[in-house]
């Protein structure tokens, strides 16, 4: 039985989804996906008619051998995915006979991660030339795009990866948490400070006799408005004495 979060809905299971690689050709790319993979907690890398070349030579790619140490090569795409419940294919679109939903990255994103929940995910990745087929395409049961402008509409290999797993990963729950914030400067620090202040610009002859009294409003309110904490307010002050020190001296 999968896991709930506090909501109630289910937890998605990182191992579920599968990374399919169509036809790599370039071992940079396969171990820039590889590495994105490991970045963002995604292990099962699956590679489909793979130049054996430079899947060879991408498995020396920094921190992530282990991904590719584990990847399974396979002969046809439909082995590849024939274990998952939902095939997802990406396009930058182009000359595509596009007989399926075509969904953007940030809305597919949320069903993969729904639908990782309970059971395997294939998410795949064409070749670095010519993307997905129509042929390949046939086995998904939908497409994603990432938002990319028209006229440039594709992306490298691994970038793209790295793309879509962040949407995947990623919780918008957690932006809701509030930093931990410092302690707030009291009245007392502030006011400390807009003495030392004044008196440091009186000393340089930026404050002249007439407007002292306006002059020392408009610095209580700048430096209400800078909302300093305690820490700061004091490393301020310690800059202000030794300033006026030196002016003293």
């Amino acid at each position: 039985m999968p896991k709930t979060k506090s909501d109630g809905t289910a937890q998605p299971v990182a191992s579920n989804l599968k990374i399919v690689l169509v036809a790599p050709r370039n071992p940079l790319n396969i171990g820039a996906a590889a590495r994105a993979m490991s970045n963002f907690g995604f292990f099962d890398m699956r590679l489909v008619n793979a130049y054996e070349l430079a899947f060879r030579e991408a498995k020396s790619a920094v921190k992530s051998q282990g991904v590719l140490k584990d990847a399974r090569e396979y002969p046809t795409l439909a082995e590849a995915v024939a274990d998952c419940a939902l095939v997802v294919g990406t396009t930058s679109i182009g000359p595509r006979v596009l007989d399926h939903p075509l969904r953007r990255l940030e809305y597919g994103g949320k069903l993969i991660v729904r639908k990782m929940a309970s059971a395997p995910v294939a998410l795949l990745f064409g070749s670095e030339k010519f993307g997905l087929s129509n042929e390949d395409m046939s086995h998904c049961h939908w497409l994603m795009r990432i938002p990319t402008r028209e006229g440039h509409g594709s992306m490298n290999l691994g970038q793209a990866v790295a793309v879509c797993l962040y949407e995947i990963a990623r919780n918008p729950a957690a932006v809701k948490i509030p930093p931990e914030s410092k302690t707030t400067a009291s009245a007392d620090d502030m006011e400390r400070f807009t003495e030392y202040l004044e008196t440091v610009l009186a000393h340089s002859g930026y404050v002249h006799a007439r407007m002292a009294g306006s002059t020392r409003m408009k610095i209580r309110r700048l430096i209400r408005r800078m909302n300093l904490n305690t820490h700061d307010a004091g490393v301020w002050l310690g800059m202000l004495r030794q300033i006026l020190w030196k002016l003293e001296h």
